[in-house]
């Protein structure tokens, strides 16, 4: 069982939902990012998205984009973060952390030289963000060959084929983008929501939920539809200050957590 499967069971069974922040690695500078790591799962964060800083993150939204920047003024490369999630590893190895990025850097590696390193860093999955599954085979194959979980995203303008095609190719959870736009956009359709995981729960597909969104007024209305919750414009808002404000963060978010 993998570190991912293994969290998401032992949640279910205690009737409690995933907390998954999200930071880009390198932000605000290279060596914040693994205490901030210790200090988010300290927190309660269950799970961990760890952002591979890219020159081009076009589904983004100013907080991402400009935590890209941040980065990579500091020459933040691939190679880093997988060091990053090694030296995160020297003291939890049971906290999953998921990578997440674009295809170019893991194209200049290579499909199966990317999932051998970071697999062996001590990573769980990647969410690529602009991988459709139909062009996917190669990279499943080396992902699959590895045991790094491959997370796909659906959105509310996604067709009943494409849920299904998506459900076949991914692995570890499906990640549902809750709202149309860039991520931060700050309106969340709650009915829409409910009528869409509705469809994409059906028996058929066999998919986890997880959403991505930030408001934490949200959380409250929404916490029975899913099995976890991903924050990424929110927790970066928070990671430019000190640790102990992004662990006042985490703890705002309880009906995360809560059954």
């Amino acid at each position: 069982m993998s570190r991912l499967q293994k969290r998401f069971a032992d949640l279910k069974a205690t009737g409690r939902k995933a907390l998954i922040p999200f930071i880009t690695a390198g932000d605000p500078k290279s060596d914040v990012t693994v205490p901030l790591l210790h200090a988010l799962v300290e927190a309660g964060a269950d799970v961990l998205e760890l952002g591979i800083p890219f020159s081009d993150p076009m589904a983004e939204g100013p907080a991402i984009q400009h935590a890209c920047e941040r980065a990579l003024l500091h020459h933040v490369s691939t190679h880093d973060v997988l060091n990053m999630v090694r030296e995160f590893r020297k003291q939890d190895n049971e906290t999953p952390i998921v990578l997440m990025g674009y295809l170019n850097p893991i194209e200049v590696l290579g499909y199966d030289v990317f999932a051998e390193a970071a697999v062996a860093a001590g990573a769980d999955g990647m969410i690529t963000v602009d991988l459709p599954p139909e062009e996917a085979e190669d990279y499943l194959a080396a992902f699959h060959k590895y045991g790094l979980d491959s997370i796909f995203l659906l959105a509310p303008t996604s067709t009943d084929a494409r849920i299904k095609q998506v459900a076949a190719a991914a692995s570890g959870f499906v990640y549902y983008v809750s709202l149309r736009g860039v991520t931060g956009a700050s309106h969340i359709d709650t009915k829409e929501v409910q009528e869409k995981i509705n469809i994409i729960t059906m028996p058929d597909t066999n998919i986890k939920k997880k959403f991505n969104f930030f408001i934490k007024t949200k959380f409250y209305l929404l916490w029975r539809w899913w099995s976890a919750v991903q924050s990424s414009s929110a927790s970066l808002n928070w990671s430019n200050i000190p640790t102990k404000s992004t662990r006042t963060w985490v703890n705002s978010c309880p009906a995360c957590v809560l059954p």
